[in-house]
């Protein structure tokens, strides 16, 4: 492998993934509804205000804003038509910043789910997913993107849709799943399946994980079971900024730097190799979690009492893949307190 993410990854033992694109651009005047892929084109210089605030904070790389510029997602705003156009607007955006920022730092193509269910569960063909996926590729690759990144996707049917795309268009890719009940994607996917699954494919991505979900803890316990299935290519952790909370009208993330510092040092602990953040996650974050990974030295493979007392308890008894309890949130947060 040749590509830019491929040379890094042989020269350094971990990298910083970027932060959150919504709660950053709903902080920037992006109202609940409206299709982020739109300001690609209308507000370029706020697509640019996100891209250099995780570049500055430290990331080696940052997703596009091209989540949803699938035809399928696109389509809920009489869109469809545009899917090829914003995904390369959104790469032409992160090529320009990437460029000027005077190091290496790659510009990732953010692939989000169609929103559509797939056969036989739902209408979406394999066809149908491979086409939007290519569409959309086909964009991020013209506009300059150094890797496609498949992300928060759910169902491994979408998964393997995603890679045949990526193949079509020749470019590597990486992707992550999000697991988000009881240890398993919202389809049922478990850590361990996630693995087969990546191995099985004819395309595989450079770097597979998992994004967003509940909390840091669970994503960190998903990372463990990723180690503990054997997984042999490098790990991407990208959790959120805590749990979310409804104020004023808003959805913030609890997660203090401090807290995604402590995150980003058992990430690195526990096996992952690509560390970023998902919501929440903002450039101050960022930036704690970069001099967390320069300045601490490596440490043992945290065990799940070391995970809780410093992010906060599991949001379930299970991580998907074995019948043993683990500790729950009220139990964790009780014994924290008491220390």
């Amino acid at each position: 492998m040749t590509h830019p993410l491929a040379r890094l990854l042989e020269t350094r033992d971990w990298l910083l993934a970027d932060g959150a694109t919504g709660t950053n651009l709903f902080n920037m005047g992006l109202s609940s509804g409206d299709a982020p892929e739109f300001w690609n084109e209308d507000h370029p210089d706020r697509i640019k205000k996100l891209y250099n605030g995780a570049i500055n904070a430290g990331s080696d790389l940052f997703l596009t804003n091209s989540f949803g510029s699938n035809a399928s997602r696109l389509k809920l705003h009489d869109a469809q038509h545009r899917a090829f156009e914003l995904s390369k607007l959104a790469a032409e955006i992160g090529r320009e910043c990437a460029d000027a920022s005077g190091r290496t730092v790659i510009v990732a193509g953010s692939m989000g789910p169609t929103g559509d269910i797939m056969e036989p569960m739902g209408t979406l063909t394999h066809a149908s997913a491979v086409e939007m996926f290519h569409e959309q590729a086909e964009g991020l690759k013209a506009g300059g993107a150094d890797v496609l990144w498949v992300e928060t996707i759910s169902a491994p049917e979408e998964y393997r849709a995603a890679a045949e795309a990526c193949a079509l268009a020749d470019m590597p890719w990486c992707g992550t799943m999000s697991f988000d009940t009881a240890g398993r994607t919202m389809m049922g996917l478990t850590s361990a399946a996630m693995v087969d699954l990546v191995e099985g494919l004819k395309h595989p991505p450079v770097a597979f994980g998992a994004n967003c979900g509940v909390g840091a803890a669970d994503l960190l316990r998903t990372a463990l079971g990723y180690v503990d299935a054997g997984a042999t290519r490098p790990i991407i952790a990208k959790g959120n900024a805590g749990i979310p909370k409804y104020v004023d009208g808003h959805i913030h993330y609890d997660g203090t730097p401090e807290l995604m510092a402590e995150y980003a040092i058992l990430a690195r602990d526990a096996g992952a190799t690509i560390i970023g953040g998902c919501c929440g996650t903002m450039p101050e974050h960022l930036s704690a979690m970069r001099e967390a990974l320069e300045t601490r030295p490596r440490g043992e493979r945290p065990t799940l009492d070391q995970i809780t007392a410093a992010l906060g308890g599991f949001s379930s008894d299970s991580d998907g893949t074995s019948g043993e309890p683990v500790e729950t949130r009220r139990s964790s947060s009780r014994r924290r307190k008491k220390s």
